[in-house]
C-alpha cells in the first residue's frame, strides 16, 4: 500500500533459526521483509547485546531490538501504520496485543506468511 509503513518484530527463541530452540524463521525470510521496505527487529527476553549480537552474524541490519515487555515504547517512534510481532508463546502475544500490535503464532503461520505483510 503506497504510503504505508509496516514493522515487524520477531521474537527469537522458537521462532528464528537462530534460536534457542530453533524455529522455522529463517534469516532470508527476514532479509526479504526488510527488502519490501518493512522496519524490523526483534522483541525477546534475551539481552540487547545477545540480540544484537544474533542479528550482526545473520548479516542483517536491523531498526530496533527490545525486551518483549517494552515493545510499544521502543517502536512508537516509527509510526508505522500497521505493526505486527510474530511468536511462539502467550507471553509474546500478550506483549504484542499489549503493545497495540497485531501477533502471529509462529506454530500457525501459513507457509506463504510473507504474503501477509
Amino acid at each position: 500500500m503506497a504510503g504505508s509503513r509496516i514493522l515487524v518484530s520477531f521474537d527469537i527463541d522458537g521462532t528464528l533459526e537462530a534460536g534457542d530452540p530453533s524455529g522455522p524463521i529463517t534469516f532470508a525470510q527476514v532479509a526479504d521483509v526488510k527488502a519490501r521496505g518493512c522496519v524490523i527487529g526483534s522483541a525477546s527476553d534475551r539481552t540487547l547485546s545477545d540480540q544484537r549480537a544474533i542479528w550482526q552474524r545473520a548479516g542483517i541490519s536491523v531498526d530496533f531490538v527490545c525486551h518483549k515487555h517494552r515493545l510499544a515504547e521502543s517502536t512508537s517512534h516509527f509510526n508505522c501504520q500497521r505493526t505486527l510481532h510474530i511468536g511462539d508463546t502467550s507471553v509474546d502475544e500478550y506483549y504484542a496485543r499489549l503493545a497495540g500490535f497485531e501477533f502471529y503464532d509462529v506454530a500457525d503461520l501459513p507457509g506463504s506468511w510473507l504474503s501477509l505483510i
